[in-house]
């Protein structure tokens, strides 16, 4: 049974209408800060009792927050911790390599 009229064009205008919002253009650098501060969120999470204790379990960790995260990571996470700190450093390194064709 196919669908009535008004219905198919409700659908077909809500359609278009999230397809055109979510074609967004970020920079790379902004990119780049979404996922720091979701890999943030995460490690903020699962290191919360032995690193973050001393901070509310709810905390909207944002990009600010994020290399008190760092050093949280580094000075109690153990190796594990201290790997996702340098995951989360990583992510926030904004240098170009070196040699590239366009550099020379």
């Amino acid at each position: 049974m196919d669908a009535p009229d008004p219905l198919k064009a409700y659908l077909a205008r809500i359609g278009r209408k999230g397809g055109s919002r979510s074609r967004r253009a970020l920079s790379s650098a902004d990119a780049r800060d979404m996922v720091r501060v979701r890999e943030a969120r995460r490690a903020f999470r699962e290191f919360h009792a032995q690193c973050f204790w001393y901070l509310r379990p709810d905390l909207q960790v944002s990009l600010d927050d994020v290399p008190e995260i760092v050093r949280g990571l580094r000075r109690n996470g153990g190796r594990k911790g201290f790997l996702a700190a340098a995951r989360l450093e990583a992510l926030g390194e904004t240098r170009r390599p070196t040699g590239t064709a366009e550099s020379r």
